[in-house]
This record gives structure tokens, sequence and C-alpha cells, in this order.
């Protein structure tokens, strides 16, 4: 069976609200990928991790080196999914390195993925809008491959297919063809990509963070929600009872602190002295000092202080403490 060359879905004729739909039974793309490609109109497909699971149990049957993209903007809370259903040895990219500012070292971003306890080979930090570290990244790759195959996981809108394209246009003769967009699960299936007569990329679906923002909000915010530049960190210094709101989206209440908010400059970022009523979900959440308050999928915001305060946010959104990224 033919599958489509932008999302890995079966092709098919017979259901329009199905993946894989084509009009035409010659089609290389399916109408889904057609019209993000074109119009950049997008249809959400609903899918589970499940899928994802069941491709990591047949990539944990090969010993082929698998490359675990991660978005240095929009790290998960914990690698569970992957650690307890794949053991292939990994390459660790994280990818978005344009996003955060040039003032942090990389060794320290990269350092900080060892918090994780991952089954890692090496690692590196990429951009794939720059095309930053890329002559690095292939050599890594073809330093640790195992055979002629290389698997690429990671969660929703890590930059998994912008990075596979990336590396076909810049080093094979073939044409990228993965469709890409910042809407969630735009891979519904693995790809098959012919890199050369040696190497194979599979792409697969992304993982899906089920408590991210990204879930409950209309495309039109997940735009601005979505970081396209570097990120410019906003810091208050909080001595009194005050009130941070971020375009409507989180409520913080807090007495005495230095905050500094890493979050898409599209963002309306304001500061009150007087409360405001939102359609919000309140929480009270402790955080330490130089800990980062993570919202899932918005961004996140260091503490210099420890402190108990109250947070507000869509009703769903995942909201934890980390030790400080950056």
């Amino acid at each position: 069976m033919n599958k489509c060359l932008g999302c890995g879905s079966i092709l098919q004729t017979d259901n329009s609200s199905l993946e894989g739909y084509i009009t035409k039974e010659d089609s290389i793309y399916c109408e889904r990928c057609f019209k993000i490609k074109n119009y950049g109109e997008y249809k959400s497909i609903v899918k589970d991790n499940n899928t994802f699971i069941s491709i990591l149990k047949e990539i944990n049957k090969t010993n082929s080196l698998v490359i675990l993209v991660v978005d240095i903007f929009n790290l998960p809370e914990n690698f569970d999914i992957i650690k307890n259903n794949l053991s292939n040895q990994m390459l660790l990219v994280l990818t978005k390195r344009d996003l955060i500012p040039k003032s942090i070292y990389e060794d320290r971003l990269l350092n900080y993925m060892d918090n994780y306890n991952l089954n890692l080979l090496d690692k590196i930090i990429v951009s794939s809008n720059n095309n930053y570290n890329f002559d690095e990244l292939l050599e890594k790759i073809k330093k640790y491959k195992k055979d002629n195959k290389i698997y690429v996981v990671g969660f929703t809108n890590a930059g998994k297919s912008t990075l596979i394209n990336k590396l076909i246009y810049n080093y094979s003769n073939n044409l990228p063809t993965i469709t890409t967009s910042i809407l969630p699960s735009t891979t519904l299936n693995s790809i098959e990509i012919k890199f050369d007569n040696n190497l194979t990329i599979i792409d697969t679906p992304g993982i899906l963070l089920e408590n991210s923002i990204d879930n409950y909000i209309d495309i039109k915010t997940l735009k601005k929600i979505t970081p396209k530049k570097t990120i410019k960190p906003i810091t208050y210094q909080i001595k009194t009872k005050q009130f941070i709101i971020i375009e409507n989206l989180l409520k913080l209440e807090l007495e005495n602190n230095n905050i500094t908010i890493f979050v898409s400059n599209e963002l309306k970022v304001d500061h009150y002295f007087k409360d405001k009523q939102l359609d919000l979900e309140t929480k009270q959440i402790e955080v330490d000092s130089n800990n980062d308050l993570v919202i899932s999928g918005l961004g996140f915001i260091k503490f210099s202080k420890k402190e108990t305060i109250n947070i507000s946010v869509i009703k769903g959104v995942k909201i934890y403490t980390r030790k400080s990224f950056i």
C-alpha cells in the first residue's frame, strides 16, 4: 500500500474524514498534507500514544541508531515513554538553538540533559532555521549508525521533520518531502526517506504531550505561543503582592521574588497591582529557589527565591517545577 510522502498515512479514496484521503489515485500527498503545504489549512487528526509505543517496540527489535530530537525551549517533564519502550542507543539532538539567547552557554544546555538519565551515545545542539551545526550532526550520524537505517523519534513539534528535510536538502541528491507545521500530529505514521545508498532515515510520529496547552487553544493562539525568534526574557522584581498575566492564558500571584519569564515574544505580558478575574483554573504550588515553573507548551518562569504562589491556567494544562534550565 502506498503512503503519503508528507505524513506517512496510508493513501485511500474511500473516506474523506479519515487520514490518507486522496481524490486522485496517482496522488503522492494526502489531501490533508496538500492543504497544509499549499494553503496553511490544518485538519486535526485524533491520535494517541499507543501508535507511537507500537513503533518504539518495533524499533527495539533492531540494532539501529535512534536520533532523539528534543525542542530546547519545550523540554518534556520526563522521557519515561521512551525509556520504558526503547533500549536502542541514541544520539540526542537539541533543536531550535536560535530560540535561546546566545548568552546562554551551549555546554550548560547540553549538560542539563544528563538529568534525564537517557541511554545516549552523544549529544548535539542545532538550529534548522539557521542551518547551525548540521555538518557536525551528519558526522555524528555516520560515526554512530549501526546499519543503513536510523530512526528519528521525539515529542510532537520538536522539529523532527524539519530536521530531516534540512539534512536531505543540504547533503542528499533527493528532495525534501515531509510535511512540516507548528500544528500537532502533522506526521501520522512512519516515513522512510532514502538519504543515499548507505542510509535511510525513518521519521516517526511525535509523542503527544496530553497536558500541553497546545491541546486547549485555537490555531490563532497556537501561532502566537510558538516562538519564531530568539526569546527576549522579561524580568520582574516583586516586593509586594502583584499579578503577572500572560495573554489571558496564565496569571501569577506573587509577593516577594525575582522572576524571569521565557515565552514567545508575540505574547502580551502585563503587570498589575490589583487582581483581574479570568476564566482560568487556580492552583497553589511551591517553587524552590533557582527553579523553573514550567507551563507545558507555553514556556517557563525562572524563580530566584522560594515561594508558594497561586497560578491560574486553562484547565487541564500541566504545571510543574524543575531545576533551573538556564
